[in-house]
């Protein structure tokens, strides 16, 4: 088979199972499944598909389910440091490091103007308001993602999903 093939069918089994984890276990406010998708992700994909794989599955989340922005600002940012700091770090805690920063606080600062901008008000948001939610789930699913993580790469088929993601870029 295609090696772009088995990519994007990979990414489109993790947008799936994104889409479908998010709203199973979910706090109100907080969506820690999106974050245990970024880190898998950030560890396996590389950071074009990582991204690819949170825009796509916010963009779903926004459109069926009816979620606000917040499903954008909130992973794209988390999966896109996720990746980058696997990569340069290559351990699935700069992962999880990546995630925090990238979610737990550049994601929910950005959510901020991007609600004020949505809902057409002020009335009840300040700059911080986000921030201890979505820290706190990227912390919920920094735990998640580390078990799973920790016996995912004992398994080989895994292991080959990964190298076909590290051996090029796209």
């Amino acid at each position: 088979m295609n090696i772009k093939i088995k990519k994007i069918t990979i990414v489109t089994v993790m947008i799936a199972l994104d889409v479908v984890l998010s709203p199973i276990f979910r706090i109100e406010g907080m969506a820690p499944m999106s974050s245990v998708m970024n880190i898998i992700a950030g560890v396996t994909l590389g950071p074009f598909y990582t991204v690819v794989m949170a825009l796509i599955t916010g963009i779903i989340r926004i459109v069926i389910m009816g979620i606000p922005p917040l499903a954008l600002t909130g992973a794209v940012f988390g999966a896109l440091l996720s990746s980058l700091f696997y990569k340069y770090g290559r351990t699935m805690y700069w992962a999880m490091f990546g995630e925090f920063v990238g979610t737990g606080l550049i994601g929910s600062l950005i959510s901020y103007p991007v609600m004020v901008w949505f809902t057409g008000t002020h009335q009840g948001l300040y700059w911080m308001i986000y921030t201890p939610r979505f820290i706190g789930a990227t912390l919920i699913g920094a735990v998640i993602a580390y078990f799973i993580l920790l016996n995912l790469t004992k398994i080989k088929i895994y292991q080959d999903v990964q190298q076909i993601f590290m051996k090029s870029s796209v």
